[in-house]
């Protein structure tokens, strides 16, 4: 469940920047959004290999 809570806490971290880039069109938000959004592909492959190699040791 620690994996959940950081999928949760990095999707938290990132809600001041969406709202500065789809309301403000700030550019440097938008940046930090794709930079966000790319730890988050990341750590759902990573949670995803860890779910199947679980499942596959049983």
């Amino acid at each position: 469940m620690s994996r959940f809570s950081e999928i949760k806490d990095l999707i938290m971290s990132l809600e001041g920047d969406f709202d500065k880039f789809y309301s403000k069109g700030n550019q440097a938000a938008g940046t930090r959004v794709r930079k966000g959004m790319q730890d988050l592909k990341t750590l759902a492959q990573d949670i995803r290999k860890e779910v199947q190699d679980m499942k596959n040791a049983e």
